[in-house]
């Protein structure tokens, strides 16, 4: 089994436990193993032959035997006690809005409903509303939910779609008389690659108008719920939206509580209860029934439990808090000390914009150097450059640096194809003439991982190669990317000197977290790039930002920060 197989396994049992209405810590534990296997930047039968498993965030003893038990039988006999008396084909059913466990057991036990489709077919014939709880009205909601998810599916949201529509809903609600302070909250605000909802949060001295507006935005599909505090909605594109509105003096808890992570509030109720406090959205409550301690900013909240402030980032009880204690935080990379980008196209091949376009563009965006970097002959595509067209561009960035002038450098390099076949799409004689040189892999993702690691070891192992760009080559949301030995391509790297990339282009977002992290414990030296093809590229930034930071990357790791002279002197060093 792989890591998404096992992962998926405690998902379905944690969802089951829910659905049978087993204890929240028990279904807790096996969700959260399930999240820690999802994200595991290494293959998880590495780690067990390693006698690593316990090491992983959230797997004790009893979740390593098991998780022992599917690598080395290819099944959990749990699992397959639990179904027969949890149908797993119930686990669809939770993801129709407004579908909890508790009613899932209900309908299957009162109706003998098992799956999606026969709760849809009961529904729509009215053999759901004599049910204790429900009613003509929930019914009614229900179909519509149904309908509504075979519309829009149930993958979660890229954060390159969730991103910008929260900030433009956000913008909205900030112009409404009353509002003083808006944020985004949830696995959004800690920038996780995909989301599930979207948590907005508003704080205003009056909430009733607010909410009145939220709900009846033209963007709205249907009204899950209207209260005086919290509202939710489904859009026409099938993301459902939460808002909350509390006053701006309880505005850190608020804003602490709703950007999670769950395991991460957990760990801060917990210090909170050692200290004779009760933590929630609103407030710290003395256990004594002293006087409430408000706070106003995230900061206060941390301080209270004498932490240092711990960004939305880093926020996955993944050890963060025990390094907040030790005062052993990260210096993470940020995104003002970012001076080049080393991965973007021109009309060379399949950008938008000339090569002196895309300089000025990141000269006013603060940067000092960058590297031009189009595709190179295999890829035709998106145009990619013989060696004689290469030497053509050669003169337009020669003299597109004389019009830069000496306080902006640009440097002349390729992003060469990983063919099919193993081979690289051009010879060292060419690749010697060139400042720096990328190696990526676009084409025959599917091969086995044996073929696939062939391919991109040959690349690593390349004196001349500088960079694997978006190593795996996944794209977002329905591209997996090639099958690697992540554990083997970031020890190859560190070896070799070799830099990997983690691309911003949020469809792209490659490394992932998880790897980053991974690079990071082992010595990787890292970029973190735009994969620009139009100047308005160069602002998805941002993204690899967050990723680098999810990843605890700190700025002397990343190429990006360093000037010039250092970046050529390590690139020197390689034996270019």
């Amino acid at each position: 089994m792989n890591n998404r197989e096992v992962a998926k396994i405690f998902a379905d049992v944690a969802d089951m436990l829910s659905i049978r209405g087993d204890i929240i810590h028990r279904v807790l534990s096996y969700r959260k193993a399930s999240e820690a296997i999802q994200e595991l930047g290494r293959d998880v039968n590495q780690v067990y032959a390693a006698g690593e498993l316990t090491d992983i965030p959230g797997i004790g003893k009893t979740l390593a035997e098991k998780i022992e038990e599917m690598l080395t039988t290819g099944k959990l006999a749990f699992y397959e006690k639990l179904a027969i008396e949890i149908p797993p084909t119930l686990v669809e059913m939770l993801k129709v809005d407004g579908l909890g466990p508790k009613r899932v057991k209900q309908v299957y036990e009162t109706l003998g409903i098992t799956t999606l489709a026969e709760l849809n077919t009961a529904a729509q014939e009215g053999k759901l509303r004599d049910l204790p709880g429900l009613g003509a009205k929930s019914e009614a909601k229900l179909v519509a939910a149904i309908a509504a998810l075979a519309r829009h599916g149930d993958n979660r949201t890229s954060i390159g779609e969730a991103w910008p529509l929260a900030q433009e809903i956000l913008a909205e609600l900030a112009q409404l008389p009353g509002v003083v302070k808006t944020a985004v909250a949830g696995s959004l605000r800690r920038m996780k690659e995909s989301i599930g909802d979207l948590d907005l949060l508003v704080a205003a001295s009056e909430a009733a108008p607010i909410m009145d507006y939220f709900v009846n935005m033209p963007r709205v599909e249907s009204v899950s719920g209207h209260g005086p505090t919290k509202s939710s909605v489904v859009l026409h594109n099938g993301m459902q939206v939460d808002l909350r509105v509390l006053p701006l003096e309880r505005w850190g808890t608020l804003l602490s509580y709703f950007t999670g992570s769950k395991d991460h509030n957990v760990r801060l109720r917990e210090m909170a209860l050692k200290q004779g406090l009760s933590l929630n959205e609103h407030a710290f409550t003395p256990m004594d029934g002293g006087d409430e301690i408000i706070c106003a900013s995230e900061e206060e909240v941390y301080r209270v439990l004498n932490l240092p402030y711990i960004i939305p980032a880093l926020r996955e009880d993944r050890g963060e808090i025990e390094a907040a204690q030790k005062g052993q935080l990260p210096n993470l990379v940020q995104i003002e000390q970012i001076v080049s980008d080393l991965h973007m196209h021109t009309t060379w091949s399949d950008g938008k914009m000339s090569v002196l376009a895309m300089a000025q563009a990141a000269q006013a965006r603060g940067m000092q150097y960058m590297v031009i970097s189009d595709h190179s002959q295999s890829l035709g595509i998106a145009n990619g450059l013989t060696p004689e067209r290469l030497w053509q561009q050669a003169e337009e960035i020669a003299a597109a640096n004389e019009k830069m002038g000496p306080d902006f450098r640009i440097l002349h390099g390729t992003e060469m194809e990983i063919r099919a076949d193993g081979s690289l799409d051009f010879d060292d004689e060419v690749l010697a003439r060139l400042d720096f040189v990328i190696a990526s892999l676009h084409v025959s993702l599917n091969q086995p991982r044996e073929q696939v690691m062939k391919r991109i070891m040959t690349a690593l192992e390349n004196p001349h190669v500088d960079m694997i760009g978006h190593p795996t080559g996944r794209l977002l949301p329905d591209r997996s990317g090639a099958d690697l030995d992540m554990e083997v391509v970031l020890q190859t790297a560190v070896s070799t000197h070799t830099i990997l990339e983690i691309n911003a282009n949020p469809h792209r977002l490659d490394l992932r977290d998880s790897h980053v992290r991974r690079a990071v414990e082992l010595g990787v030296t890292l970029a973190i790039n735009c994969d620009a093809h139009h100047v308005d590229h160069f602002e998805l930034l941002h993204y690899g930002v967050a990723t680098a930071q999810r990843g605890w990357a700190t700025p002397d790791q990343v190429v990006n920060t360093w000037p010039l002279e250092k970046l050529l002197a390590f690139l020197a060093n390689k034996g270019k």
